[in-house]
């Protein structure tokens, strides 16, 4: 999954990017934490990956990560075909400053 263990047990961190992966590819943008945001932007780089090759094998991969379904469906009719032929960077990260209780460097992740 990553290296990051984000301060949280195992199943409330692979919890989490899963709820963030889903809000991506459904909002296609989300503000978050920068570290919170690389562990989701490799995960989500190789849904697109998954979603590109269009078999069966790899719709049922995705649908075993995101949470819905109409979200998978988005992310293989629509966003697929919008990166048929990119080889890869389909995320950007844009830094927007820190966030005013604790002081964590927030970020936009948002499908290029």
């Amino acid at each position: 999954m990553g290296y990051r263990r984000l301060g949280r047990n195992t199943g409330h961190r692979r919890a989490m990017l899963r709820n963030l992966v889903t809000s991506l590819f459904r909002d296609e943008k989300i503000h978050t934490t920068e570290p919170r945001a690389k562990e989701v932007r490799s995960i989500a780089e190789k849904m697109v990956t998954l979603a590109k090759k269009g078999d069966l094998a790899a719709r049922r991969q995705a649908l075993a990560y995101i949470w819905e379904e109409d979200v998978a469906g988005k992310l293989f009719d629509k966003i697929a075909e919008k990166y048929a032929d990119q080889n890869g960077g389909y995320t950007r990260i844009i830094k927007t400053g820190y966030r005013r209780g604790d002081a964590a460097e927030m970020v936009i992740l948002e499908l290029v």
